[in-house]
């Protein structure tokens, strides 16, 4: 069966970005898909953390740029890299993972029945493929950068990564 997609929105991208980690989704799934709303949203201009590690994986190819071409749905609950992405994964005839962390997000991808998973997701599948030594590094990392998350959230996560 052939590799999915792979779209990711901002969230994931900026919170591995930051602790210098943005190498796991290359990794863990090979090259990831973007919209060029999500392109303008993790790189707004200036030198905010990340953004020089999302650029070079941009030039290098490991990231993939598509443009949004998809007007429907509209998915106003969503912002609109969110709605984007969504409108990206549900195009005919082709599987896609969906990388995507906010809450509201994530129900709409699952009423949309798209696969999906986020960052805690991620840092899960890294640490069970030993790729990170520790899950529980990994998150305090990202908590360090203000990285939000739900500590029960990240508690269900140590103990599927083995950590618990």
């Amino acid at each position: 069966m052939a590799r999915p997609v792979v779209l990711s929105d901002a969230s994931p991208l900026i919170a591995l970005s930051l602790i210098d980690r943005l190498d796991l989704l290359h990794s863990l799934l090979g090259r990831i898909t973007i919209t060029d709303v999500v392109k303008s949203e993790v790189l707004v201009g200036g030198t905010k953390p990340g953004q020089a590690a999302i650029a070079a994986a941009i030039k290098a190819k490991r990231i993939r740029v598509i443009a949004d071409r998809w007007p429907e749905p509209k998915l106003p609950e969503l912002d609109e890299g969110e709605a984007s992405t969504l409108r990206a994964a549900i195009h005919p005839g082709v599987r896609c993972l969906v990388l995507i962390d906010e809450r509201t997000g994530r129900a709409v991808a699952r009423e949309l029945g798209i696969t999906h998973t986020g960052t805690v997701g991620l840092i899960v599948q890294a640490k069970k493929r030993r790729l990170v030594p520790s899950a529980r590094r990994i998150f305090e990392q990202l908590l360090a950068k203000d990285f939000r998350v739900a500590a029960e959230m990240i508690r269900e996560a140590l103990a599927q990564a083995g950590e618990g």
